[in-house]
């Protein structure tokens, strides 16, 4: 599978989503995703305005689904996205409603296993039920309350080999990467590469990063379409 970028819009209206999106497909990042404080903020409005702005691409939901997971897929999927998120931590059924629904509404799915007691096996469920994706998840909170403790700060590299392996599905890492480790992760298997707080977006204010941002991306977008094809699946 070819490597491809993916850039979170963790921002909180759709004005700014829109100009970041907008520069960083420019700078040749393939995928735009509605980051979860961008839903919290504008909801369906914020999708539908990306997907206004650019119909050609395609735009990841992150909606963390827990529950109520047919409806929520439902409704973005008609809005214009073309992936959905849910946690390996929602109920069974509610995995199944969301990948029912990404069938129905022709949306992709991606589980994430955030805060799973067992990552690798997470994964695999994930799988199991239907998902097309595996979002390998450091949480945001975790991340920053353990180092606040100064303690070491966990990171999907960790396991990221193991639950590559254990899956047939693409996988991305997501939380806390440098952006020299994000660019890494397809030498791990990992062909969805995700760019977003801290590496784009300001983990503080939740906003543009400052400096040059497009010509950073346009590095980082160059550098991983190099690295060819990623094998996917054991």
């Amino acid at each position: 599978m070819r490597p491809i970028v993916q850039i979170s819009l963790d921002l909180t209206n759709k004005e700014e989503a829109l100009e970041t999106a907008a520069m960083a497909l420019r700078a040749g990042v393939d995928w735009i995703e509605a980051g979860t404080p961008l839903i919290l903020a504008e909801g369906l409005h914020g999708v539908r305005a990306l997907r206004a702005a650019f119909p050609n691409t395609p735009i990841v939901a992150d909606l963390k689904t827990m529950d109520g997971g047919y409806l929520e897929a439902e409704m973005m999927a008609k809005a214009g996205a073309t992936h959905v998120v849910v946690m390996e931590r929602a109920h069974e059924e509610t995995i199944k409603c969301v990948v029912k629904a990404g069938k129905d509404f022709g949306c992709k799915v991606m589980g994430d296993n955030m805060v799973a007691a067992d990552m690798v096996a997470a994964a695999k469920r994930l799988e199991d039920l239907g998902c097309d994706y595996i979002v390998h998840h450091i949480g945001y909170d975790e991340r920053r309350g353990i180092v606040a403790r100064g303690l070491r700060q966990p990171s999907p590299l960790d396991q990221l080999r193991e639950v590559v392996q254990a899956v047939n599905i693409p996988v991305q890492a997501v939380g806390g990467l440098s952006l020299e480790q994000a660019v890494r992760t397809p030498e791990y298997g990992a062909p969805l590469v995700v760019l977003g707080a801290p590496l784009t977006i300001d983990a503080d204010s939740f906003k543009t990063a400052d400096g040059n941002l497009e010509a950073s991306l346009r590095m980082i977008c160059e550098k991983v379409h190099a690295y060819g094809d990623v094998r996917v699946g054991r």
